[in-house]
């Protein structure tokens, strides 16, 4: 059988975390075939180590993780060049952005195929059918051109995790050490970067994972998870934990489990939740989960306002007066509730647009008085591709349209589209848009985040005194002083960089 070539893009600068979705996939072939990783944030040249493999004939499947943002830099044009230097090769993508974004990938000319959601069938399914030439019409999740007709097969069911395969990380190991996988953060000084579930069961219009997975979820139960972690904590000293789950806390009865089997190794971790499923949970939950090193968890507020939530269907239970409570109710059991909000969501008009911004602004202002270790981490609001709901159908009414090149994602304001930054949507403004950044600039002067441990106390101190006056007045133009210290002590935001 032909070897196969995976490949993760890079998607940090500087701190690297254990590529889990493109090791999901090498553990599914493991036991069939030959395979290599090469992953983008550990090498120099990536595309020189993918050509030095391609070269030996040996490699037939090249399988891409591609997340929207910046694993589109080395994507785009490393799937190009692969395409021009090594026609005979097989390119199949997955990730959220191959999944969202099938028809400019496919109609690209680089790309065979699509993984349409989890490939822990459908890849070696794919791989076994066109080695040996047989029919593949029948595989679930799978995206493909048949002619210049896009064929899309059935959803398949989410598979029980806990029959998966172990994740190979010795193997891992042996292409690059794991220890550089596991970096100094907010946590510890050495982070592990860990899934413990896939899927989610909401629905809520403005997240690409919807799509995907339509509301569904499964986890691999506590004691694996603790297995895993022990594990990597044995051989590699990992000391702390980031749940990069959709949502972890779906169950609180394997979030208890966990919570007692972790308490006594001293790991700090951190998760993905929402609030209005924490907040069914138990005090004596709470409490546990704090024991065991629950630091932070990061919600998704949104915004204040009821009827904005509403529309974005967060599953009907999430209202402003909730949000409050629950800042509220994180202070006293110390677990920092990370909110992030979305601004400039479309509406009616554009006096409705800002009026929205100026309420969720004010809003903000209130959560930290209730609880001012409450981390605030600011989005702006940028359409995804879910079919029927009404966030997507207002910003198609208002205008927008994704690129309809592969090329095109690549360019600059698009790139910061994906990081919601830079939204390109035809309703905001650019004094909408200056609104939010300010406010954004001076709220993270005054209140630092407390994930960036590069910052000591005396520039803390300093931020915060330069921006007081303008925070308590609500004077948010130009605030170039801020941007000053910002951009010489390098600040970090967390929803760009993590922790």
């Amino acid at each position: 059988m032909h070897k196969i070539l995976l490949f993760n893009p890079r998607s940090a600068t500087y701190k690297f975390r254990v590529p889990n979705s493109i090791l999901q996939i090498a553990a599914s072939v493991d036991d069939m075939a030959e395979w290599v990783i090469v992953d983008g944030n550990r090498e120099r040249d990536p595309y020189q180590k993918i050509r030095a493999l391609l070269e030996t004939g040996e490699f037939r499947y090249v399988g891409f993780t591609v997340m929207p943002g910046p694993q589109l830099k080395q994507a785009i044009p490393y799937a190009r060049r692969i395409r021009e230097e090594f026609p005979g090769t097989v390119m199949i993508w997955g990730g959220y952005f191959a999944s969202n974004q099938y028809t400019v990938v496919l109609n690209s000319g680089c790309v065979d195929f699509v993984i349409n959601g989890p490939g822990d069938r459908a890849f070696p399914a794919l791989i076994e059918a066109l080695e040996h030439k047989r029919p593949y019409e029948l595989i679930r999740n799978l995206i493909y051109l048949d002619g210049t007709r896009i064929v899309k097969t059935a959803k398949d069911d989410l598979i029980d995790q806990s029959t998966l395969p172990s994740l190979p990380y010795d193997k891992l190991d042996r292409l690059y050490p794991m220890v550089n996988y596991l970096g100094k953060t907010y946590l510890g000084n050495r982070t592990l970067a860990y899934h413990s579930s896939i899927g989610c069961p909401f629905t809520c219009s403005f997240c690409a994972v919807v799509p995907i997975y339509e509301a569904r979820w499964k986890a691999k139960p506590a004691q694996d998870v603790y297995k895993d972690i022990r594990y990597i904590r044995e051989k590699w000293g990992a000391d702390s934990i980031e749940f990069h789950d959709n949502n972890f806390f779906v169950s609180e009865k394997r979030t208890a489990e966990f919570s007692n089997l972790v308490r006594n190794d001293g790991m700090v971790w951190w998760g993905e939740g929402r609030i209005d499923t924490i907040n069914k949970y138990k005090d004596e939950t709470l409490a546990l989960m704090r024991e065991s090193g629950c630091k932070m968890i990061f919600f998704g507020a949104e915004t204040g306002n009821d009827e904005i939530l509403k529309r974005m269907d967060k599953g009907g239970t999430q209202s402003g007066q909730q949000i409050r409570e629950f800042a509220a109710r994180m202070k006293k059991f110390d677990i920092i509730p990370e909110y992030s909000f979305v601004l400039g969501t479309p509406a009616e008009t554009p006096e409705k647009v800002m009026q929205y911004i100026d309420q969720d602004i004010a809003f903000i202002k209130e959560i930290k008085e209730i609880n001012p270790s409450t981390e605030i981490v600011i989005y702006t609001y940028s359409p995804v591709p879910t079919e029927g709901s009404e966030l997507f159908r207002k910003s198609q009414e208002s205008g927008f349209k994704f690129p309809e090149t592969l090329e095109d994602w690549i360019s600059p304001h698009w790139e910061n589209f994906d990081m919601r930054k830079n939204p390109l949507t035809p309703w905001l403004t650019p004094e909408m848009i200056d609104k939010i950044r300010n406010f954004e600039t001076v709220l993270n002067g005054y209140y630092p985040t407390v994930s960036d441990i590069r910052l000591n106390g005396l520039k803390r101190k300093l931020m915060h005194l330069v921006s007081g006056l303008r925070y308590r007045t609500s004077l948010y133009k130009y605030p170039y002083e801020i941007k000053l210290m910002h951009r010489l002590w390098n600040y970090r935001q967390p929803e760009i960089q993590g922790f």
